[in-house]
C-alpha cells in the first residue's frame, strides 16, 4: 500500500513548520477580528454563527487546553470560561447570551497563552515518548488546523454580516479561458484512500486502505455559475423531479429559488459578496450552495455528484505509478501556482484556473476555490481510531452529515490537503460550498 504522507524527520525542521503555521492563524485571526469595531465582533450576525469574539477566545481556549495543559501539564490558566467556549455545550443560537469575555480581554487571553505556548514549542520533543500528540508536533499542527478552520468560520460570518465591507483582497489573476475537455474518465480499479503516514493527518483521514472504483467520468472543473443559471432558467427549482424529498421540502419551505447571496434584477442575476454587490461572475465556479441544491442540479444535468472514494481517485490516484500523492499535482506543499487557498483571495478563481494544480488525468481545481459536496455520507474508515478526543469527528458520524472534500479560498493549505475530510449538514449554504458532476461509464463504453 503507498502513501507519501512527508519526510519531517528533523526536530528543527519540524519546529520551524509548526511555528509558521502558527504565525500565519494568528496573523489572519488579528486580521479578522481587527477590521471591524467592537460592536461587531460582539454581535451576532446570524443564529448559524458565533459572534466573533466567541470564536476568538475560543481558539485561545483550545489552545490552552492541549498545548499548556495537556502537552505541557500547566495549571489551568481560566478554568471558570472552560464552559463558554465549550462548542458541544452550547450551541450557537445561544452563545451571544452567554457572559463573553469582551474583545479586548479575548484579545489579551488569546496573546498570552500563544506566548506560553512559543515558550513550549521551543522546548518541544517530537520524538521519542511514544505519544502520538508529540510525534511530528501533532499537537501544534492540531491547533494551527483548529485555528485556521475557525477563521474560516469567521469569514463566513463576514459574508453574512451586514453593512460595508472591512475586507478586502486583489482578484484572482486568471489563466487563458480553458478551453478543454468537459469531463475526464478516471479508470477503474483499486487506489489508496486515506492516510497513515500524514503527520498531520486528522483521526478521519486515516488509516490509509484500499478502495475498488470503477470507472466513472468527472467534470474536470467545478460547476460553474452560467451553468447553474441554465438550470435555474429551465424551472429547476419549480420541478420536484430533481430534487430529493427532503431537499424539495425544504426549498419550499424556506422559498429558496437560487444560491444563497443571490438576487435577480432586471435581466440579471446580482450577488452579495462581503459587502458589496457585483453582477454574478459567469465563469466562476458556483458558490454558496447546499448539497440538495447540488443534488437536483447533477440529476437534472443527467449525471450524479461523485462519491468521496470517486473523488479521492480523481484528486490523488497517478496511474502511470499506482500512487495516491498528497495532493493533485504531487507530494510538494501547495504555492500560489496550485491553488486558491488562504484569503488570499475572497472569491474563486475562473473555472479551468491552476494548470499546474490539475491531477495527473487532467482534473483542475480539486484543491482551493470551493469546497465540493460528494454524495457520501460522513462514515469513518475501516480501522478508524479517535484521537485525541471523539468530539472531533466520531461524534458525527451517521447519515445526517454529507461529506465535502478540496477545500475553499478560505481555507489555508495546513488545513487542507488530498486526503482532508469536511461534513455538513445537507441544507447548509452558508459555507463556501460548490460541486462538480460525474456519471458511471455505461457497458458500451465512454
Amino acid at each position: 500500500m503507498t502513501d507519501p504522507g512527508t519526510s519531517l524527520d528533523d526536530p528543527e525542521t519540524l519546529r520551524k513548520r509548526a511555528l509558521a503555521a502558527l504565525t500565519t492563524a494568528r496573523d489572519r485571526t488579528a486580521l479578522l477580528t481587527s477590521c471591524v469595531e467592537d460592536p461587531e465582533l460582539t454581535a451576532q450576525h446570524s443564529p448559524l454563527m458565533s459572534p466573533l469574539v466567541w470564536d476568538l477566545a475560543h481558539i485561545g481556549n483550545q489552545e490552552e487546553l492541549w498545548l499548556l495543559r495537556t502537552l505541557a501539564g500547566r495549571d489551568a490558566m481560566r478554568p471558570e470560561i472552560d464552559g463558554l467556549y465549550d462548542a458541544f455545550e452550547h450551541p450557537r443560537s445561544e452563545r451571544p447570551s452567554l457572559p463573553l469575555l469582551p474583545p479586548a480581554e479575548a484579545r489579551s487571553y488569546a496573546a498570552e497563552v500563544r506566548e506560553r505556548a512559543l515558550d513550549i514549542l521551543e522546548s518541544a520533543a517530537f520524538q521519542g515518548r511514544g505519544d502520538r500528540l508529540t510525534e511530528a508536533g501533532f499537537a501544534f499542527g492540531m491547533i494551527a488546523q483548529h485555528e485556521q478552520q475557525h477563521d474560516e468560520t469567521m469569514l463566513i460570518t463576514h459574508q453574512l454580516r451586514r453593512g460595508p465591507t472591512a475586507l478586502t483582497a486583489p482578484d484572482p489573476i486568471p489563466d487563458p479561458a480553458y478551453r478543454g475537455p468537459a469531463e475526464v474518465l478516471v479508470p477503474g480499479g483499486p487506489f489508496t484512500m486515506g492516510t497513515s503516514t500524514e503527520p498531520w493527518a486528522l483521526d478521519n483521514e486515516r488509516p490509509a486502505h484500499q478502495r475498488l472504483v470503477p470507472p466513472f467520468l468527472i467534470d474536470t472543473t467545478p460547476v460553474t455559475n452560467e451553468a447553474y443559471q441554465a438550470f435555474i432558467a429551465d424551472g429547476g427549482y419549480g420541478d420536484p423531479r430533481w430534487w430529493a424529498s427532503e431537499g424539495w421540502a425544504h426549498i419550499r419551505a424556506h422559498s429558496i429559488e437560487a444560491p444563497l447571496f443571490w438576487r435577480r434584477e432586471g435581466g440579471d442575476w446580482l450577488r452579495r459578496r462581503f459587502g458589496v454587490t457585483e453582477i454574478v461572475p459567469p465563469n466562476e465556479p458556483v458558490l454558496h450552495v447546499s448539497w440538495y441544491e447540488a443534488d437536483a442540479f447533477a440529476r437534472w444535468a443527467g449525471r450524479r455528484l461523485p462519491t468521496e472514494a470517486e473523488w479521492e481517485k480523481a484528486a490523488r490516484h497517478d496511474p502511470e505509478t499506482g500512487r495516491s500523492t498528497r495532493y493533485p499535482w504531487g507530494d510538494a506543499d501547495p504555492t500560489p501556482e496550485h491553488a486558491n487557498l488562504g484569503q488570499r483571495h475572497l472569491r474563486p478563481a475562473p473555472a479551468g484556473s491552476y494548470p499546474e494544480g490539475q491531477s495527473p488525468l487532467g482534473v483542475r481545481q480539486l484543491i482551493g476555490d470551493v469546497w465540493e459536496w460528494t454524495s457520501s455520507d460522513l462514515l469513518p474508515y475501516p480501522g478508524f481510531s479517535a484521537f485525541p478526543y471523539r468530539e472531533y469527528s466520531e461524534v458525527f458520524f451517521g447519515s445526517e452529515h454529507k461529506v465535502l472534500r478540496g477545500g475553499s479560498f478560505a481555507v489555508d493549505s495546513v488545513a487542507c490537503r488530498g486526503t482532508f475530510r469536511n461534513w455538513d449538514y445537507p441544507v447548509r449554504r452558508q459555507i463556501f460550498s460548490g460541486f462538480r458532476t460525474a456519471r458511471d461509464v455505461g457497458p458500451e463504453g465512454v
